[in-house]
C-alpha cells in the first residue's frame, strides 16, 4: 500500500501514463501473485500464540530465498524486513520484532515478492488461537469489503466504484474506512499508477480499462478511521487504539471482468484457516 498523499504527489510529480498490461504480462504477474499466495497459505499453521514477528519475517525471507524470489520491502525506502506484521490496533507496516503473539490477537501479514522482474503484493488477516466475536467480526467485513470492492473491477465502471463498495459495505456494518492509505498500481514497479481509494462515488476517479493492474486493500477499523505514526517512521495505528484490519489481492481488468493473482491456491481466503 501507499499513502494518499504520496502516492498522489509521485504521480503529479512523474505524470506517468496509467500502464497498461499484455497476455504475457498477466502470465508474469500470475507468477508472482501465486508465488506470494502459496507463501501465505503456509504461514497459517505456523501463526500461533507464543510466535515472535520476527519469526514470521525469517520464515518469508526463507521461503522467497529459496525459490529464487526477493521480498521487495527489503531495503525499501530504509524499510529492512521482508514483510509488514500489524497486530491488533496497528493498522498497516508493522515492524517485526521479538515480541511473540498473543492467544486472541489479530495479526496482518503482508508480503510482495519480486519473480523475474514482477511484484506480486498481497496481505491476510491471521487468528492468533480463539479471537473474540468482535474481532472475528472485523475480519469477516474487512475480506468481504475487500471482495465487493474487487467484484466491481471491470471495463466501463471506475475506481470509485471500487472504493463505493467498499466503503458503503463497512459503514453498514458499523465500522470505518481508513482514508491515509490506498491501493496502487503494482507490475514491474512496487508502486505505480493509479490510486485506488477505499472510499468514494460511483464513477468517480479513472475509468478502468483491459490491462489495468493494481491492489485493492481496504484497512477498516471498528472504531474511527482516523490513524496516527508512531515514531519508528513506519507503523500506522489506529488514534483511538481500536482493533484495524486489512485483505489484499492484486488484480488486473480483463476484457470482461477481473482476475485476482493472489487467490489461495490452498482455499485459505479468510480465517479461522482449516488445513
Amino acid at each position: 500500500m501507499t499513502s494518499t498523499l504520496e502516492s498522489a504527489a509521485l504521480q503529479a510529480r512523474h505524470s506517468r501514463q496509467i500502464k497498461l498490461y499484455g497476455s504475457e504480462d498477466f502470465a508474469a504477474m500470475r507468477r508472482a501473485g501465486q508465488l506470494v499466495a502459496e507463501c501465505l497459505d503456509a504461514l497459517a499453521p505456523i501463526v500461533q500464540p507464543g510466535l515472535p514477528t520476527q519469526a514470521i519475517d525469517d520464515f518469508v525471507l526463507d521461503f522467497a530465498l529459496a525459490r529464487n524470489a526477493i521480498p521487495a520491502t527489503v531495503n525499501y525506502k530504509g524499510y529492512t524486513k521482508a514483510t509488514c506484521t500489524s497486530i491488533n490496533h496497528v493498522v498497516c507496516h508493522g515492524i517485526p520484532g521479538e515480541k511473540p503473539l498473543r492467544e486472541g490477537d489479530i495479526v496482518n501479514i503482508d508480503v510482495t515478492f519480486i519473480v523475474d522482474g514482477w511484484h506480486g503484493d498481497s496481505s491476510r488477516m491471521y487468528a492468533v488461537g480463539e479471537v473474540k466475536r468482535a474481532a472475528q467480526r472485523l475480519l469477516d467485513v474487512t475480506w468481504e469489503a475487500m471482495m465487493r470492492g474487487i467484484a466491481e473491477v471491470k471495463p466501463g465502471n471506475t475506481t470509485g466504484h471500487i472504493g463505493y463498495a467498499i466503503q458503503n459495505f463497512a459503514e453498514a456494518e458499523r465500522c470505518s474506512v481508513v482514508r491515509d492509505f490506498c491501493g496502487h498500481g503494482v507490475g514491474r514497479l512496487f508502486h505505480d499508477a493509479p490510486n485506488i481509494l477505499h472510499y468514494g462515488s460511483r464513477g468517480e476517479g479513472v475509468p478502468l480499462r483491459p490491462g489495468m493492474i493494481f491492489t485493492v486493500e481496504p484497512m477498516i477499523n471498528l472504531g474511527r478511521p482516523q490513524v496516527k505514526i508512531l515514531s519508528d517512521g513506519w507503523t500506522a495505528v489506529t488514534r483511538d487504539r481500536s482493533l484495524s484490519a486489512q485483505f489484499e489481492h492484486t488484480v488486473g481488468v480483463t476484457e470482461t471482468g477481473v482476475e485476482i493473482f493472489t487467490l489461495s491456491p490452498q482455499g485459505r481466503h479468510r480465517p479461522p484457516y482449516q488445513a
